[in-house]
């Protein structure tokens, strides 16, 4: 029998771009209007540092985090002008009572009151007195009974377009922030994204001429969050951990059975990347890092044996090893191990020879649309600088 309830099961969300189900049953949720908002100054801000430089900003709100990153184009990419990440737990119960508590509304909402202060404090500085910003919600507000109610708190209380996304659209901006990775070859990439209360896949046509073309997507309604708050236990023992891989493994097989991503495998030419806390946690195993350094983990390419390795590594620290392992902390301590078991799934079900590791995630995508949509480079492949 199955780890995992029907709860899960529920929210399995199989398509390929022609819209197929599979049989299985869509996730219901809201999906609002998407908003780009112009951000007023703060009244007074000084406005002679930037210029007259174009100035964009975007904000992820997820199921564990709330990141926000102001950025100004620069040659093919952008440049990092501010960036925040806090962890907000907004996710904290909801499996099991399927809402967001008050609890974590108000973690959230206080983040993004911060959030929405330097925003006004980059748009008083820009010179033109406006920054373009997105502001976006994720799994948490999907799933929730009370989601949209959250979204209208929290646009009243913070004056930020805060909207949730689809699945669809999560993945795209998946794609987005890892273009430039995307674009180191291959006919085909699948690109993952561990999140905190979902797992989203992208089979993705690369052709090295234009931009990447989502083929298909899968959204698993599993992540760090809610596989920790479900059965962190079963993660610390090994037949445990076997079970929950071997369960995520059959929640993967329709996305292949349509897609037959492992024949293209094997045919060769096709790139695996990885973008999450999970994957750049692992790199930093690999890499034996003293500490946490983005410039040698983004971009990194890692063996299947390096990768392997890096996973017994992480099982066998335990709780108390992983608490204090430098690239982790006690913070994320408990979302180590839900996240190498996602992972090792999606590593068994796919075994492609090198894993790509990206830095990056739903923020950079929204950057970079804003930026494109305002007809400035980068037209064709996108870069980060920090």
């Amino acid at each position: 029998m199955s780890v995992f309830s029907h709860k899960f099961n529920r929210g399995l969300e199989v398509r390929g771009v022609s819209g197929l189900l599979l049989g299985l049953k869509e996730r219901i949720y809201e999906v609002m209007a998407s908003q780009v908002t112009h951000i007023p100054p703060i009244k007074g801000a000084d406005s002679r540092r930037a210029g007259r430089r174009p100035v964009f900003g975007g904000i992820d709100l997820g199921t564990n985090n709330c990141r926000m990153l102001v950025g100004t184009p620069a040659g093919r990419g952008f440049q990092v002008l501010d960036s925040f990440s806090r962890v907000v737990r907004l996710g904290e119960g909801l499996y099991e009572t399927g809402r967001l508590s008050l609890t974590a509304q108000d973690r959230a909402i206080a983040s993004l009151i911060i959030c929405a202060e330097r925003a006004r404090r980059w748009a008083g500085e820009t010179g033109s007195g406006q920054l373009r910003m997105r502001a976006i919600a994720t799994e948490a507000c999907r799933q929730a009974e009370n989601g949209a109610e959250f979204i209208r708190r929290a646009r009243d209380a913070t004056g930020l377009p805060l909207e949730i996304i689809n699945p669809r659209e999560e993945a795209e901006l998946a794609v987005e922030s890892c273009a430039s990775l995307l674009a180191k070859g291959g006919r085909r990439a699948v690109l993952f994204d561990i999140g905190g209360g979902s797992t989203e896949i992208a089979w993705v046509r690369l052709d090295g001429s234009s931009a990447p073309e989502l083929i298909g997507y899968l959204s698993l309604p599993v992540g760090v969050v809610t596989l920790s708050e479900r059965c962190a236990d079963l993660c610390y023992s090994d037949a445990g951990f076997t079970r929950l891989v071997a369960d995520i493994v059959g929640m993967l097989r329709p996305f292949e059975a349509v897609h037959r991503i492992g024949e293209e495998i094997r045919r060769g030419s096709v790139l695996m990347v990885g973008t999450s806390g999970t994957v750049t946690t692992l790199a930093g195993v690999s890499l034996k890092l003293d500490r946490y350094r983005r410039g040698l983990v983004d971009g990194v390419s890692l063996t299947r044996r390096a990768v392997d390795a890096a996973l017994a590594e992480a099982r066998a620290m335990g709780r108390e090893g992983l608490s204090r392992h430098p690239c982790i902390g006690g913070e994320r301590v408990d979302f180590v191990l839900p996240g190498c078991a996602i992972f090792a799934a999606i590593h068994e079900i796919w075994q492609v020879p090198n894993l790509l590791v990206a830095d990056r995630g739903l923020r950079e995508g929204l950057l970079m649309r804003l930026i494109r949509a305002a007809n400035m480079p980068p037209k064709r492949h996108y870069g980060y600088h920090a």
